[in-house]
Order: C-alpha cells, then sequence, then structure tokens
C-alpha cells in the first residue's frame, strides 16, 4: 500500500514539475540557510580556538593594574626585569617566560620604510608563543646580557622592507640606531580581530630599555606552563609571588591581573556558538515558511482532484489509503526539498568559506537533522489537507465540477 501511495505521489510531482519546485522551495532555502548558517558558524568557531592556541601552549598573560570585564584597567606600577626571573626561578612548572616591553617606530632598510611595533624580549618569547625562528638564529646570551643592537623580523616587516631578498645579516635603522638582522620568524597571519600578527620587530628586551625607550619597565609578561602541570596551580603560586613583590597585604586587591589563553577561548567560541545558535533559528523561520506553502499547494490539489479521489473511494478505496496518498505526496515534496537543500548548502558552505577565511567544518548531525526536519514538516502541514481529502464523501466527489 504504502509503496503504491509513493508512486502515484511521485506520478503526481513529475506531471506538476514547476508546481512541485516552487511548492519545495521555501523547503530548499530553510534547509541551505540552516545548514550553511551553522557550518559556517563552527568554522569561524574553529579559527578562534586555532588562533588562540596559536598564541602559545598553556600560555598565561601577567599584566598590571586590575582588569575589569568593561576593558577598564585602574594603573598600577609596572613590572621589572626582576619579577619575570623571580617568577622563572620559583614557580615549579614553567616552560618560558617572557618579559614584554613594546612601542611603535618607524624601521628603515635602505630607500625602504615601514612603520612597525618594536618587541623587546628574550628568547623565552618564542618559546612561550611557540613562535619558531624561519630563518637565521635567536639571540645568544651575551647579546641579550649587553643589550646589542640585533633584531629579528617579523615575515611582514622582512617582506615590506626587503622584498624576496634574503634580510640576514644585513642592517635596518630604528630611532637612529642601527640594528644587524640576525633571523626572521615563522608567520603567523592574522588575529581574530585581524590584526597582522607578523607587523613586528624583536629585540633584546635590555636594548630597548636602555637605548631606545630609556626606562627598565616590562608592560606585561608571557608565562608558558609545562604540560602536566595545573595551570590554575600555577596562576596561584604567581598570584602570591607577585603580592610579596609588590608589597600588597591581605585584604588589598591585587595591582596586576593574571589572563589564561583558556578565558578568552571559552569566551569567544561561547559567543560564536551562540550567535550559530541565532543565526540557525532565525534561518529555521523559512522551514515553517515553507511547510505552510506545502499545505496551501495541497489544500489546492485536493480541491482539484476531487472527482479522481471520488472516483477511487466509489470503487473500493479506503479512508486510509486517500490519506496515506496525499500525506505521502507532502512528505516527498518536503523531502526532496530538503535533498535538493542539503547540497545547495554543501556547495555554499564550500564557497563561503573559502570567501570568508574560515575552516569549512560539517557536522553530519545538523544535516540529519534539516533533513529529518524537513520531513517532519511535510507530515505535520500535509495532514490536514489529507484528512480532507479522506473525509470527502464519494457521491458528492463525483458531483463537485
Amino acid at each position: 500500500m504504502f509503496l503504491n501511495a509513493l508512486l502515484l505521489a511521485l506520478r503526481e510531482i513529475r506531471r506538476n514539475i514547476l508546481r512541485s519546485f516552487l511548492t519545495s522551495l521555501g523547503i530548499i532555502i530553510g534547509v541551505a540557510a540552516v545548514i550553511t548558517m551553522v557550518t559556517l558558524g563552527n568554522g569561524a568557531t574553529a579559527k578562534i580556538k586555532a588562533q588562540i592556541a596559536s598564541l602559545g601552549a598553556n600560555l598565561l598573560q601577567l599584566r598590571s593594574g586590575q582588569d575589569y570585564h568593561g576593558g577598564v584597567r585602574t594603573a598600577a606600577p609596572a613590572f621589572k626585569l626582576a619579577d619575570a626571573e623571580a617568577i622563572r626561578r620559583e614557580i615549579a612548572g614553567i616552560e618560558a617566560v617572557a618579559p614584554i616591553v613594546g612601542l611603535s617606530a618607524q624601521a628603515i632598510s635602505g630607500n625602504r620604510n615601514w612603520s612597525t611595533s618594536i618587541t623587546g624580549s628574550t628568547n623565552g618569547f618564542m618559546a612561550a608563543r611557540d613562535w619558531p625562528v624561519r630563518q637565521g638564529r635567536a639571540f645568544t646570551p651575551g647579546e641579550l646580557r649587553a643589550g646589542r643592537a640585533v633584531c629579528l623580523l617579523g615575515s611582514t616587516v622582512a617582506r615590506e622592507l626587503f622584498g624576496a631578498e634574503d634580510p640576514v645579516g644585513d642592517v635596518i635603522r630604528v630611532k637612529k640606531l642601527a640594528f644587524t638582522v640576525i633571523g626572521v620568524l615563522s608567520s603567523k597571519g592574522e588575529s581574530s580581530f585581524g590584526r597582522d600578527r607578523d607587523d613586528f620587530i624583536l629585540v633584546p628586551i635590555r636594548t630597548l630599555q636602555r637605548r631606545i625607550a630609556g626606562s627598565t619597565d616590562v608592560t606585561r609578561v608571557y608565562i608558558s606552563v609545562l604540560d602536566g602541570f595545573s595551570i590554575d596551580r600555577v596562576k596561584a603560586q604567581i598570584t602570591r609571588l607577585m603580592r610579596e613583590r609588590r608589597h600588597i597585604r591581605d585584604g588589598q586587591d591585587d595591582d596586576f591581573f593574571i589572563r589564561d589563553m583558556r578565558e578568552i577561548s571559552t569566551i569567544l567560541s561561547g559567543t560564536t556558538q551562540v550567535l550559530t545558535a541565532l543565526l540557525g533559528a532565525i534561518a529555521a523561520v523559512s522551514l515553517l515558511v515553507g511547510g505552510i506553502g506545502i499545505m496551501n499547494i495541497m489544500l489546492v490539489a485536493v480541491t482539484e482532484r476531487t472527482r479522481e479521489i471520488g472516483t477511487r473511494l466509489a470503487i473500493g478505496a479506503l479512508a486510509r489509503e486517500v490519506l496515506l496518498q496525499f500525506l505521502v505526496e507532502a512528505v516527498v515534496l518536503s523531502s526532496l526539498g530538503g535533498a535538493v537543500g542539503i547540497a545547495l548548502a554543501l556547495v555554499a558552505s564550500a564557497g563561503l568559506a573559502r570567501l570568508l577565511l574560515v575552516p569549512l567544518v560539517l557536522q553530519p548531525g545538523i544535516i540529519v537533522l534539516a533533513f529529518g526536519f524537513s520531513a517532519a514538516i511535510g507530515v505535520f502541514f500535509g495532514y490536514f489537507p489529507a484528512r480532507n481529502a479522506a473525509r470527502l464523501d464519494p457521491i458528492e466527489a463525483l458531483r463537485h465540477e
């Protein structure tokens, strides 16, 4: 009985191809929109997590001042190199510590110049941020102690100042100070906020402090925790150590804060997931609109085929068989729309993911759910017209013009 109803439904759909397509269009658009929005949202979440991870494994940032969720920080004394050294020496589970000082400057090489940022740090910067040297070498202990005028270039600076040439061994000028290029760092690309992370020059921190900034302040400290150690425990130990070194009494608030990259990843990922769910819910509304369209067309079909229904009932067809015929027709229309919508979503997701520079993260579950939902809509909105067809009086139906 079901197979016969399916064949009748396919015959009727084939007889009115254009009307069947227009009827299913709402389902097609709805399914395609839901799958595409969810896929792009998952891709954005995956990109954010990958970029946070690329900042460095188990990374902590120590900054001065009090951090508020609104983004406002109160002023507080800066750190010193001795603070970073104390963390490296006294806290267990530390892989690397990188004190940081930064400022903006103009870098000049020959007739080329580039406005960039100058970062003063140690070799711990490359270890903490998981940022290997692509060409050349890192700083030597002697260069770090003496504050020599040597530097490593970010990929963007190397490209802008030297093009395709090898910059290692060449000299650049920053604020009237000549730096010898000893290496080029590997490329990390743009951050989640569109900032070029390769647009900077890395120099020994003592060089920047003594010969450019004229200050011994350290603005922040990057700390990388070894695998297997509790990040929360390390944070607690660093907090106690900094309170001691900054002479903060019991009951007083900290004048520094420690930012955990896991927290940032959780916040950003949670935001993108909420937006993905919101966009998916909005797109799902079009599925309901498509279901209403199917119901309208099926009601029209019942009116158009009243004599056919009367003939079937008169020659012995049961009411449940007529009900099944129209119900199957509605489900087939919505299911075909769902299948076309899935194909359209896969093409659209691949194209938009490439355009938006996010990874293509397909979830089989959302595809199955969207298709199942489209079929369920066919059942829900197709039942009322099918019931009306099954309840027709054969005599009245045969008299219908």
